[in-house]
């Protein structure tokens, strides 16, 4: 049989079934070098199987000797160093002799067989070893069991602490810190790098976080969205587990080695590698590849690894045996996740986010103190969210700001207050309670961390340290927590934080007037409906509505209905013709434009409706001494204050404009006016007594009407004058709202406005 040929993995599987103790006896004919051999079957037990005799090549398990030069080749290769002399210590134990070889498997080719050769003076891979004759090759140790692994680290550290041998110019690896440290975990960066502050270090600066990566572990890659380059399997399941187990938990680090790593085209990083204990687990690493979300590091022979490198193999066996993880053969389904960061998006998802209540969330980046981005596992998506009611300042700008020119200089405390958030809920688990989006598609509402009696509101927190401060238009419209203002008052007390320092008051610019009169109530009847908002009154007891009622009509006695040339001029007031229902009389109307074929469009000052009109026939020139600077225009122009409703060209604007006038024509109202904005008196319209609900808030009920935006609210308190009764209308407003949406009325039929209503 000396002359056949057969597979190597045959003989393996042969021996393993067939031969004694699972090893064959083979006699070691020729030695290439200190680590492999060509070996003949010489074991009778594989004489039935045809294998008896036959010839192979051995690679010694666990060791690579130095390669022996070959004189033969032109030109001819010189022998490594010690190669020699490995070879010459093997030939005196092993040539020519007859042994027990246990075959652990092949090579990448298919070709040699790897395996242990017995010797009944010991271990000859470990007495190479132990003489600097070879290293530990990486991937025949693998193959090994893992009960045979010990003595060859044990004479592999003997030699390099000797510097015997091929280790003769070895020296430990040096660290740049301590070898071994306690500290918190701040954040984890991948599935194998975390960010820790070693216990004792204040964290008032970035630097004082220690980068450190698990020794000899590699978790799947995460991808590049700028350059497409995809997540491998697996990359953000390993980072999320690497998180639970070791964020804002206590850790024991043990560093193994540093090497240096490329960032960026020219820069490198000396980087940190070593074992992190955390609680009961040992090393979380050895957990993440038992569980099969990483694999152990390949090393090169002559590389620095974790001195728990032989267990963590056998957990990778152990988890390749079970099909875990990126081990399996199944294929590997990424989760989709939505991303809301796209402000149409976050406002369509902004309704079912503010039934939820509350809701868990995990924060995976912190921006500012009160500015995260949040992974809501219950909808699947990520979504932008700040914290209500409060205001933290602007930290120091990042590199990738700075590059594309948007940095914004960094204000006092701004950088505490992003490393308190950082410290605090970087990607820990929280409860949030959305009460709004603004016009960005960033979330707002409450923060809450920590669970049972640790739980506390996060927006409370900032304040009471001084690293955040109240808005103060939630303060002067009633809308602020009281807890907020309790925390930011004890602060000030304090002089914690911001309120250390000398606050400086920004000259706000100038902006546009408005009229901000005293709040007055009135008497008045509805004369002309634009829509479901916007009206014109008259003022019950107006003396001007007599005067010019009674001049108009002595006017109309005077120069008859028929029309007579004028000069036309927008804005101009002339006398304009029109028809109450009884018969043609003469009205102060203003020229609102010049149409075709003689048209014009007029608005009728005393009344508020306009009306389209022949220039021949309806318009003629208006007595100096009926002037509008002489007798003042009766219709005021207004709108209810805090209220939007659709145009009338929507069946909602129609019903809106409908309610009103079913609720207000041809009645005496009183109205609360709280100010002037663009030409246009804001009042709260009552039908009955001030203390009953409003019309404003009728509407808002009955889901023909809406409350403004934030912004838009904001700008339109800003314009009126300050009172309880402007506050006491928004919060009745909210609360009809809320009842609007809740039971499905008007606009709310769908649950949710339509996203360009909102804008």
């Amino acid at each position: 049989n000396a002359g056949d040929e057969f597979e190597a993995m045959t003989l393996v599987d042969k021996v393993k079934r067939i031969c004694t103790n699972g090893s064959v006896s083979c006699v070691i004919e020729y030695i290439f070098d200190g680590s492999r051999f060509r070996c003949i079957v010489t074991d009778p037990e594989l004489e039935t199987a045809g294998l008896l005799y036959g010839s192979f090549t051995l690679i010694l398990a666990g060791v690579a000797c130095p390669r022996v030069g070959n004189p033969r080749l032109n030109p001819p290769t010189p022998s490594e160093p010690f190669a020699d002399a490995a070879r010459e210590f093997t030939e005196l134990r092993l040539l020519q002799r007859e042994l027990q070889v246990t075959l652990n498997g092949t090579d990448k080719s298919g070709v040699c067989l790897v395996g242990t050769v017995h010797h009944p003076r010991g271990n000859i891979g470990a007495e190479l070893l132990k003489n600097g004759l070879g290293r530990i090759s990486d991937w025949t140790i693998r193959m090994m069991a893992p009960g045979d692994v010990p003595p060859l680290r044990i004479a592999e550290n003997a030699a390099k602490r000797g510097n015997i041998g091929v280790f003769e110019n070895y020296t430990p690896p040096t660290l740049t810190g301590a070898s071994e440290f306690m500290g918190t975990v701040v954040e984890v960066l991948s599935g194998d790098t975390l960010m820790i502050l070693p216990s004792g270090e204040t964290y008032d600066d970035e630097s004082k976080l220690k980068k450190v990566s698990l020794a000899s572990i590699r978790a799947p890659r995460a991808g590049n969205e700028r350059t497409g380059k995809p997540d491998e399997p697996y990359a953000a399941e390993c980072k999320d587990r690497l998180r639970v187990l070791t964020v804002g938990k206590v850790a024991r680090v043990n560093i193994h080695y540093e090497k240096d790593i490329p960032m960026g085209p020219n820069g490198t990083e000396k980087r940190q590698f070593g074992t992190i204990s955390v609680g009961k687990r040992s090393d979380v690493g050895e957990t993440l590849i038992t569980e099969g979300l990483a694999n152990t590091q390949r090393h090169r022979d002559d590389d620095e690894k974790s001195i728990r490198y032989d267990e963590l193999v056998v957990a990778e066996s152990v988890a390749k045996a079970a099909n875990k993880g990126i081990n399996s053969d199944k294929e590997y389904k990424k989760k989709t996740t939505n991303d809301l960061s796209d402000p149409k998006k976050a406002k369509t998802y902004a309704g079912s986010l503010q039934r939820a209540g509350q809701t868990k969330a995990i924060v995976d980046y912190v921006f500012n103190g009160s500015r995260v981005k949040l992974f809501v596992p219950s909808e699947n998506c990520f979504v932008m969210f700040a914290l209500g009611n409060i205001r933290c300042p602007q930290p120091s700008p990042n590199q990738a700001a700075i590059n594309r020119g948007q940095a914004r200089p960094a204000e006092p405390f701004g950088d505490a207050s992003k490393r308190h958030s950082r410290m605090t809920v970087q990607q820990r688990q929280v409860e949030i309670v959305c009460t709004g989006v603004t016009q960005g598609g960033v979330m707002t509402g409450d923060l809450f961390v920590g669970q049972g009696a640790q739980r506390r509101n996060y927006c409370a927190e900032l304040v009471a340290s001084g690293l955040a401060t109240v808005d103060q238009r939630k303060i002067d419209y009633g809308e602020a927590p009281q807890v907020l203002i309790a925390a930011q008052t004890a602060a000030q007390g304090n002089k914690l934080g911001i309120w250390s320092i000398k606050q400086v008051v920004k000259e706000q610019p100038k902006t546009k007037s408005y009229s901000k009169a005293e709040e007055q109530l009135l008497d008045i009847q509805i004369s002309e409906i634009r829509s479901g908002n916007h009206f014109f009154y008259r003022t019950v007891g107006n003396e001007s509505a007599s005067v010019i009622d009674d001049g108009m009509k002595i006017f109309t006695e005077q120069n008859g209905t028929k029309g007579a040339p004028c000069e036309i001029k927008v804005g101009k007031l002339v006398a304009a013709l029109f028809n109450d229902g009884s018969s043609n009389s003469w009205y102060r109307a203003k020229v609102l434009e010049k149409g075709e074929n003689g048209k014009v469009k007029v608005l009728f000052v005393d009344h508020g409706n306009a009306a389209t009109v022949a220039l021949a026939t309806h318009l003629r020139p208006l007595d100096v001494t009926l002037g509008t600077d002489q007798i003042p225009a009766v219709a005021k122009e207004a709108v209810l204050a805090l209220t939007k409703v659709r145009p009338l060209e929507e069946d909602d604007g129609i019903d809106a404009a409908r309610m009103f006038q079913g609720t207000a024509w041809g009645k005496d109202l009183k109205a609360r006016v709280h100010g002037e904005s663009e030409g246009q008196v804001v009042v709260t319209v009552y039908d009955g007594d001030v203390d009953s609900p409003s019309i404003n808030e009728k509407l808002t009920k009955a889901g023909l009407a809406r409350v403004p935006n934030r912004s838009e609210m904001y700008a339109a308190l800003d314009r009126m004058a300050n009172s309880d009764s402007i506050a006491k209308l928004m919060k009745d407003l909210k609360k009809a709202q809320e009842k609007a949406r809740s039971t499905r009325q008007g606009m709310w039929i769908y649950g949710e406005i339509p996203e360009e209503d909102e804008d």
